[in-house]
Order: C-alpha cells, then sequence, then structure tokens
C-alpha cells in the first residue's frame, strides 16, 4: 500500500495544528483528526479520503487555505475538506443547518470523512458526559445547550444515512440514543 499522500498529509496537520489543545481534553489536537483518519480507515482505504479526514480541521481551525490544500494534496482532497468546513460568522444554529444540509446532498465520499470527524467528536461527548453528567453542556457555544447539541448530533446521523449500512454510522446512531436518552 501506498502511503505517501497519508504521510504527507500527516505532516502537515502535525504542523498546521502544533501547539493547540482539544478544548477541555488537555491533550494535542492532533489526536482528533487522526481518530476521524482511523475511523474512516474502517470503511475506506483510499488515500484521498484518509489524507482529507486528517486534514479536515486545517481550513477551518487554522491560517491554511483550501487552495493550499488544493496545490499540495490535489482538488480531490480540498473538496472532500471543504465539504467538511464549517461557515463561519452566522449563528451557531445556521451554521449547523447549512452544515447539515451540505452534508446530505454529499456524496458517498464526502459523508464518509464527516462521520469519521462527527463520530470522533460523539465518542468524546459520550465519554466527557459519562464523567460530568449534565455539566458538560456549559462547555459548548450552543444557546440551548444539550438541546441543541441533541439536535445537531441526531440531524447529522439524518442526514449521514447513506452510509447506514456502515460499522462507524452504527456507532453514531447508538451514541446519539444512550448520550441523549431520557
Amino acid at each position: 500500500m501506498d502511503t505517501s499522500l497519508f504521510d504527507k498529509a500527516a505532516k502537515f496537520a502535525v504542523e498546521a495544528h502544533r501547539g493547540a489543545e482539544r478544548r477541555g481534553k488537555g491533550f494535542p489536537y492532533l489526536i482528533h483528526p487522526m481518530e476521524a483518519a482511523s475511523i474512516v480507515a474502517t470503511v475506506t482505504n483510499d488515500p484521498e479520503m484518509l489524507a482529507a479526514a486528517i486534514l479536515h480541521d486545517t481550513v477551518e481551525d487554522t491560517d491554511v487555505t483550501i487552495e493550499q490544500i488544493e496545490e499540495l494534496f490535489g482538488p480531490r482532497v480540498a473538496r472532500l475538506v471543504h465539504v467538511e468546513t464549517a461557515q463561519k460568522g452566522a449563528s451557531w444554529r445556521a451554521r449547523r443547518e447549512v452544515q447539515i444540509e451540505r452534508f446530505r446532498k454529499a456524496d458517498r465520499d464526502c459523508q464518509i470523512v464527516a462521520l469519521g470527524d462527527k463520530l470522533s467528536n460523539l465518542r468524546a461527548i459520550a465519554l466527557d458526559y459519562h464523567e460530568l453528567g449534565d455539566a458538560l453542556w456549559s462547555r459548548f457555544h450552543a444557546p440551548q445547550g444539550k438541546k441543541d447539541i441533541e439536535w445537531y448530533y441526531r440531524s447529522l446521523a439524518a442526514a449521514l444515512d447513506k452510509l447506514a449500512d456502515t460499522a462507524p454510522h452504527q456507532e453514531f446512531i447508538s451514541l446519539v440514543e444512550s448520550t441523549f436518552k431520557g
């Protein structure tokens, strides 16, 4: 297997996220994109999709531009990263509504990369909820706390339903149900 594209993307992501910490976790931010890529790898070994998974937050959270991603990793990786990149400036709810609709309309490859990211996030939420209970929801910028976060993750599950036949989507559904029960 040729891992050169993934290796290049991983090195790029290390530099882009250097010094960043996962909010509220106390460990390097890069752990999250690595987990997202690991999740994607359970569905595909496509090098461009794996590269996009590890790069998915570089444009949203660093000074990296989508043009740089395209120049270094090609148009397909750039497109996959772009679909994952949240818009800035609008309200919390409006940004998520746009993202959910983008995922709903996206092709399967884009959805797989998105699912890697969102499942990684949901795993962290589920673990933190187990430890912190309802105090967890104050960490989020969602105006209505748990209610908004639940709406978002249930909406994501529906938007990514083209992947219902995959283990990551099934885990996602299970975590939504266990985290937001009652």
